[in-house]
């Protein structure tokens, strides 16, 4: 008799013998070579590898940015592939919440109205869009910056403020792409712990990064090189030296 702790979860993601082939004329150029790879609910994984290796195709690939050239992608339980442009954006902007090295604020707003600006998108009401901005930064710790804008904020208030605008649309998955890229160390430790808590309160918490440092935090590791994913839980590669990552 199978019992619950024979059954398996879905999984938030699941990618099987996934590629990725960018072509430009006669020139193909394959950046993704038969990637498999599952995250499930809660998870707080790191997907490391240097410059060239195919770590962003993948996140693009996570987030709904970008579609396989073959093989399987599923999100949430949907073939990926089977559904159109309009429906992924949908996915994407209720599903994932996004955070950037770069922050993308924009300069003219303020905190409180970039974090505000998914719900504007959205079509959400005045009132209940500063409501939930508000919330929102205050879990950043940063509802007494509501009004500055980003040129008024320090590098890490100003991640922060993204990490909050990634929060707005309460997102089951955040996918974080060098989020600690531009930050003094101080910063970058604030940002992680903060990424931490979010993943602590349920959300799962997937981070794309060189950092030997960063990808020590993550509860799970995957190394990408030459487009292919190897997991040292799977696979007997040896334990993983992200030191020449950097």
């Amino acid at each position: 008799m199978s019992t619950s702790d024979d059954v398996t979860s879905p999984a938030i993601v699941e990618l099987i013998d996934v590629e990725k082939v960018y072509r430009s004329g006669e020139l193909e150029v394959a950046a993704l070579r038969g990637v498999s790879l599952r995250v499930d609910e809660n998870e707080y994984l790191a997907i490391v590898g240097p410059s060239g290796s195919g770590k962003s195709t993948l996140m693009h690939i996570l987030g709904c940015l970008d579609v396989p050239t073959s093989g399987i992608f599923r999100i949430i339980g949907h073939d990926a592939q089977s559904l159109d442009e309009d429906v992924l954006a949908r996915i994407r902007n209720a599903f994932i919440g996004f955070v950037f090295q770069q922050f993308n604020l924009l300069a003219h707003l303020t905190a409180l109205q970039n974090v505000a600006l998914p719900l504007v998108y959205a079509g959400v009401d005045p009132d209940e869009r500063r409501a939930r901005a508000i919330a929102a930064l205050d879990k950043v710790t940063l509802a007494d910056r509501a009004e500055h804008r980003p040129g008024e904020l320090s590098g890490g208030q100003q991640q922060r403020v993204a990490v909050a605008r990634a929060l707005i649309s309460e997102p089951a998955m955040i996918l974080a792409d060098e989020p600690t890229g531009n930050l003094d160390s101080a910063a970058a430790a604030d940002v992680l712990e903060l990424l931490e808590q979010l993943n602590a309160d349920g959300r799962t918490l997937v981070v794309i990064t060189h950092e030997r440092d960063v990808a020590a935090r993550a509860k799970r590791t995957i190394e990408i090189r030459d487009g292919r994913v190897w997991d040292p839980e799977d696979h007997d590669v040896g334990a993983l030296d992200t030191g020449a990552l950097r």
